[in-house]
């Protein structure tokens, strides 16, 4: 069997998760993904499932209710978010989240089962974040972008 013919049965895998297509999450860039990579200069608002992200205030909200996630699972979130759709190799996530520093990559996985805790991934049916085993990490849900925080 050749590499690619292993990456298509490897990504078969994931096809029994409804809504999720891993061939286009891992394979195909869309030229609209970096949304927030400005957030500093932006005034993006980004919905998803009952959640909306304000990343110039740092703030996860789930309807009026503010949702309680640390500043590195937030910013997992903020860049997951920026490239969705798209894997997210786990050493990119270190990298930002963790700048120059050397921290064991279980921190990842904590911080990353925090956030899905907090967004309920899993329940109800509602898949926001998936793994790809050894790889890295993909948004997957639908997104909202617009341009106030109001």
């Amino acid at each position: 069997m050749s590499a690619s013919e292993s990456n298509v049965v490897f990504l078969e895998a994931f096809r029994a998760e409804p809504g999720l297509d891993a061939r286009r999450a891992v394979q195909t860039p869309d030229t609209d993904k970096h949304v927030l990579e400005k957030r500093a200069g932006s005034a993006a608002r980004v919905s998803f499932g009952p959640f909306c992200l304000l990343p110039t205030q740092l703030l996860l909200r789930e309807g009026d209710r503010p949702v309680p996630v640390g500043s590195r699972s937030l910013e997992i979130l903020i860049a997951l978010l920026e490239r969705r759709g798209e894997l997210v190799s786990k050493q990119d996530l270190m990298a930002r989240v963790w700048p120059n520093l050397f921290v064991h990559p279980s921190n990842l996985a904590v911080h990353i089962s925090r956030l899905r805790r907090a967004l309920r991934d899993g329940r109800d049916g509602r898949r926001f974040i998936v793994n790809i085993p050894g790889r890295g990490y993909c948004f997957v849900a639908a997104v909202d972008v617009s341009g106030h925080e109001n």
